[in-house]
């Protein structure tokens, strides 16, 4: 019986810590809407974490971009050879990177760099008793820190997965032009008819905003509940990776469900 009790303890401690900790989620959430409006009167706040976020990722957007053409490229290729289709190697690149590769591997990368950064930097603030000193100081550590933060991933998302796809496409090209000798004009005029601009571009675009909100929003919870300890700051930013990575995966389901089930 204690075996029994012990377990159904541990189920309930279980349970009621992830009410507790969603129900917090949704009120940070609520309260970085909410507090939205004033901080985005100073755009320059905003502007200076989208260069924090962004451009400071780029360089690993890029290189894994490029490197996803690449096997993209050759795997396409010998699966459309099968099938005398060698010329439709462009559309498969295109619409793999845009519907799918793109915004998903952006935004495990942003979750795994720009993420951990994010939490990182508040659980320090917080440690360091930065963010109190706004609060004596009658800053809102909010509106402040966090509302700059949120948008500003949220902005810079779609960006990175826009270059994600973009040198995804040029490595898909590299191989199957240049290393395999596909014509050029069948595999550019191949992806021209077969992407749809809306159906397909667009949204890609929506998923990768919806990424970077929910792992931007993962981020700033985790640094702002993260015990002021430096074991609590590394405990937060482990759990940002795994929690941003399982919820882009979990949204990308639904997303694709609704977006391409027609």
């Amino acid at each position: 019986m204690s075996i029994i009790v012990r377990l159904i303890t541990a189920v309930g401690a279980w349970l009621t810590g992830s009410v507790y900790r969603l129900g917090a989620f949704t009120r940070l959430l609520g309260t970085i809407l909410g507090r939205s409006g004033a901080a985005l009167r100073r755009p320059g706040l905003v502007s200076q974490q989208i260069h924090f976020i962004g451009n400071y990722s780029l360089v690993i957007i890029t290189v894994s971009g490029l490197f996803v053409g690449f096997v993209l490229g050759l795997q396409g290729y010998y699966t459309l050879r099968r099938y005398g289709s060698e010329e439709a190697l462009g559309l498969l690149v295109a619409l793999s990177l845009t519907r799918e590769l793109g915004p998903v591997v952006t935004a495990l990368l942003f979750a795994g760099r720009a993420g951990t950064s994010l939490t990182a930097e508040i659980g320090l603030m917080k440690a360091t008793e930065q963010l109190a000193a706004m609060e004596v100081m009658a800053v809102d550590p909010i509106r402040r820190v966090l509302v700059p933060r949120f948008w500003g991933g949220a902005i810079a998302m779609p960006i990175l997965a826009a270059v994600f796809s973009m040198v995804g496409v040029i490595g898909g090209w590299v191989v199957g032009v240049l290393l395999i000798g596909i014509d050029s004009g069948a595999f550019w005029s191949q992806m021209q008819n077969g992407v749809d601009v809306f159906a397909d571009v667009a949204n890609g675009v929506i998923k990768s905003f919806i990424f970077g909100l929910a792992v931007t929003l993962i981020a700033l919870f985790e640094g702002w509940n993260a015990k002021p300890t430096p074991e609590g700051v590394a405990r937060a930013t482990t759990r940002t990776v795994v929690s941003g990575a399982l919820v882009v995966l979990g949204l990308d389901f639904l997303l694709t469900a609704l977006m391409f089930s027609n």
